[in-house]
């Protein structure tokens, strides 16, 4: 993984609303998908760095979405 430099990213996620729609919550998808709360949590405050493929495969599975309803870039950024 190279380091980071710094780079700000635009990249949304959009876990509240996906939870809010299925009526879950974070800690029945952590249990769900294999991952711990402390680490959806980061994903869904926008404090991930990264994801790994088979964590986006089981979110995607359990939620019922596609990469895109959980993802989306927004090269302004976010309010």
């Amino acid at each position: 993984m190279p380091p980071d430099n710094g780079e700000v990213h635009f990249i949304g996620v959009h876990l509240d609303r996906l939870l809010e729609r299925r009526g879950l919550t974070l800690t029945e998808l952590a249990d769900r998908v294999g991952v711990t709360v402390v680490n959806l949590s980061v994903l869904k405050n926008g404090r991930a760095k990264a994801i790994r493929f088979s964590t986006l495969t089981a979110l995607c599975r359990e939620l019922d979405c596609q990469p895109g309803d959980l993802l989306s870039y927004r090269p302004g950024g976010f309010d």
